[in-house]
């Protein structure tokens, strides 16, 4: 499937319908999904005109999506440099204690400034994205980090974000 995908539906060629079309979905289904994470509050009758369904089917097409899991929950996108957390920073975290490894992304769950955790391959077992107000406020994070359990952890401040979450 080439670029046709994508001609006339304002899509992009990483939106990821080719992704749902290879795990089996069909092009309405993954048409829906796209326009939903490009404009969450579209409306039936938009996403009715890009599927060319009906409101009534792209409903049921939705209804399904949620009850398979594909779509969970609503989100709003935030501007965090408006919202008073302008710095963005990526840190690595490498436990010091191995039998406490598991226990890490609970115990940093609550720590305020800790978007997400994700678990990588490779020489750090966790990558943490963070968003605090100023560099003070990473440095206390970092600070908070290593009192609630025992890690090494590096840190890359983002400069600049060009895109994320394309899909």
């Amino acid at each position: 499937m080439g670029d046709e995908a994508t001609a006339g539906s304002g899509l992009t060629a990483n939106d990821g319908r080719r992704a749902m079309l290879d795990a089996g979905f069909d092009e309405a289904d993954s048409v829906i999904v796209a326009e939903l994470r490009r404009d969450g509050r579209a409306t039936l009758n938009d996403l009715a005109k890009a599927t060319s369904l009906s409101p009534s089917s792209v409903q049921s097409r939705i209804r399904k999506l949620e009850r398979r899991g594909v779509l969970i929950g609503d989100r709003v996108q935030i501007d965090y440099h408006k919202a008073g957390l302008p710095i963005s920073a990526f840190v690595s975290v490498l436990p010091l204690d191995y039998s406490e490894e598991s226990e890490i992304p609970d115990r940093l769950r609550e720590l305020e400034g800790v978007m997400s955790c994700y678990s990588v391959a490779g020489d750090p077992s966790y990558l943490l994205l963070v968003r605090v107000s100023s560099p003070e406020a990473l440095e206390d994070l970092l600070g908070d980090i290593h009192r609630v359990v025992p890690v090494s952890t590096r840190s890359m401040v983002v400069l600049k974000t060009y895109y994320q979450d394309l899909f």
